[in-house]
């Protein structure tokens, strides 16, 4: 009998070769051989990184930007999840309104969940674009565009945690007579404590990757002066900026690791484990998060949002303007609509392959406890040589991670058009590139935190690193590798839309093209079609994930 392993894995390799045929790798020439010296230019300036004390002033600037709008995003979010987490929970709705004849949560559960099911598919960059065109290049936009997404996405997984941490205390205190919010904050959520902030965490990351795209449609910051730089052709003073993004990327990651750590979570997110098993009681230093929350006020009164937009007359008057102009939306778009649709998911199946492979690859020597003198694969003791070997090989692999993950992939699109023609393709490899840092970098996390009693049992009985390595780290680790690709997938769905911006074909592109032209009739029934794809790609990989368990 085969196994649904390999059933999926036979599937997902012919779906991978249909969609690079028609991204055109199979058919005449993709290449531009006469783009290659812009490309040796690129590498080069990296050697030489535009220094000048002006530009050094801008680059500072660009970044606490940057920073600015990744926190300020990531407290809005936060908000919107605490109350959305709770409202699209099971567990919330079966504590309040009991229908113990049947166990299943009312009607209105699900109305939340396809509410916040519509912001969550669309992407940040779209959403900035709207705000845009209602308030211009103020901070407030930048900063909702962040928020409302990143908002309803963690409301999901906030509700998903909330829904899989045990109830019996819940139960207990609930049976007593106690009312379900008193019940809900001295039971459920100090258990599940640790878990959301682990998550909110992971999202400021995100966060900070996200105000670094925004930039590209001119809400300032390190995102908007990298553009500039690339279509100047200024390589120096682009490295400058890359440089600025990478070490500002890399002090979020470590910062957010060290914290973790000393409050007792050590992952960002664990798609694969249903029962979390560790409580508030066991947080250490929780008065380290302190300076985290005083950065939001420092961050809101840097960036100066002018929040009376929101309750303006004229913005009122706008929404109403623009609601009038969408309806009805423009059906007559719909034959267009089917091969781009087409486009947009042949893009995002090699972008996930290319993560998952580049990622798989570089996850093992990034991960700390491996290959370095006394890990699971090197339990010898080794020379000075073989030390200083083992720490460049981490090095360098979490340098190429890091280096990935911090570049928008608009503009790893951009630097790939120097070699590639134009199409879905050069998206595709920007996509790949960009979620390979990630990926990359969550697979590594789960090897460090592996289960070391299977392991030693292997090592006490004889075992080799290679055995120890097929046997022991890979069984371990291909689960939670497989449930973290396909949750990548689901983002470059999203994500599709921000390679469209510079002309990388499919939804994304015709969307930019409409929210520039004002047609928002046209912008109603792409956004449409784009989240019914995007929903559909989320019950793909949600079945298969499942099948996988």
């Amino acid at each position: 009998m085969r196994s649904p392993l390999m059933v999926w894995g036979l599937g997902t390799l012919g779906v991978v070769i249909l969609c690079l045929g028609y991204a055109g790798v199979f058919q005449g020439e993709i290449i531009n051989p006469g783009g290659w010296g812009q490309v040796w230019q690129f590498i080069a300036a990296s050697a030489q990184p535009d220094l000048s004390p002006e530009l050094l002033r801008v680059t500072g600037k660009a970044t606490l930007v940057t920073l600015s709008y990744a926190v300020c995003g990531t407290f809005l979010n936060l908000l919107l999840a605490i109350g959305g987490g709770l409202l699209s929970s099971e567990v919330w709705w079966l504590s309040v309104f009991p229908d113990r004849s049947r166990g299943r949560p009312p009607a209105l559960w699900l109305g939340v969940r396809a509410l916040l099911a519509i912001p969550r598919a669309i992407h940040e960059l779209v959403w900035g674009l709207f705000f845009v065109n209602i308030w211009g290049l103020d901070p407030l936009g930048a900063i909702l565009a962040i928020g409302i997404p990143f908002g309803a996405i963690t409301a999901k997984v906030f509700a998903d945690i909330l829904d899989e941490t045990p109830r019996q205390a819940l139960t207990v205190l609930l049976n007593s007579g106690v009312a379900a919010p008193s019940a809900f904050a001295y039971s459920l959520i100090p258990q599940a404590f640790l878990n959301l902030l682990s998550y909110t965490f992971y999202r400021f990351e995100c966060s900070i990757r996200s105000a670094a795209v925004l930039g590209i449609i001119g809400a300032g910051g390190l995102g908007y002066e990298i553009l500039l730089s690339l279509q100047s052709l200024q390589y120096r003073q682009l490295w400058t900026l890359i440089d600025a993004l990478i070490i500002l990327n890399g002090l979020v990651d470590f910062g957010s690791a060290w914290l973790r750590q000393q409050l007792g979570c050590p992952n960002r997110m664990d798609l694969t484990v249903h029962a979390p098993n560790r409580t508030v009681g066991e947080t250490r230093s929780p008065y380290l998060l302190l300076p985290v929350l005083l950065l939001v006020p420092i961050c809101f009164w840097y960036l100066h949002p002018n929040v009376a937009h929101l309750w303006a007359p004229r913005t009122g008057k706008l929404l109403t303007q623009i609601v009038q102009a969408s309806l009805p939306p423009d059906f007559s778009l719909v034959p267009q609509l089917l091969p781009l649709s087409l486009q947009t998911l042949a893009m995002s199946v090699p972008a996930i392959a290319v993560a998952a492979l580049g990622g798989l690859i570089l996850a093992f020597p990034a991960a700390h406890n491996l290959f370095l003198p006394g890990g699971i694969l090197h339990r010898s003791r080794s020379g000075i040589g073989g030390r200083s070997g083992a720490w460049g090989l981490l090095l360098l692999a979490r340098m190429i991670l890091l280096l990935c993950r911090a570049i928008p992939a608009p503009i790893w699109a951009l630097v790939i058009l120097f070699v590639f023609f134009p199409g879905i393709l050069p998206g595709a490899l920007a996509l790949g590139l960009h979620n390979l840092g990630i990926l990359g970098r969550l697979l590594a996390e789960v090897i460090e935190n592996l289960d070391q009693r299977p392991l030693e049992a292997l090592q006490a009985q004889g075992s080799p690193p290679s055995l120890l390595f097929l046997y022991g780290v890979l069984p371990l680790t291909l689960p939670r590798f497989l449930a973290y690709a396909l949750y990548r997938w689901e983002v470059c769905m999203r994500e599709t839309v921000i390679v469209g911006v510079v002309g990388a074909g499919g939804l994304g592109q015709l969307l930019t093209e409409q929210l520039s032209s004002f047609d928002y009739r046209g912008v109603v029934t792409t956004l449409g079609c784009l989240v019914l794809l995007t929903f559909s790609v989320d019950w793909f990989s949600g079945m298969m994930r499942r099948s996988l368990r």
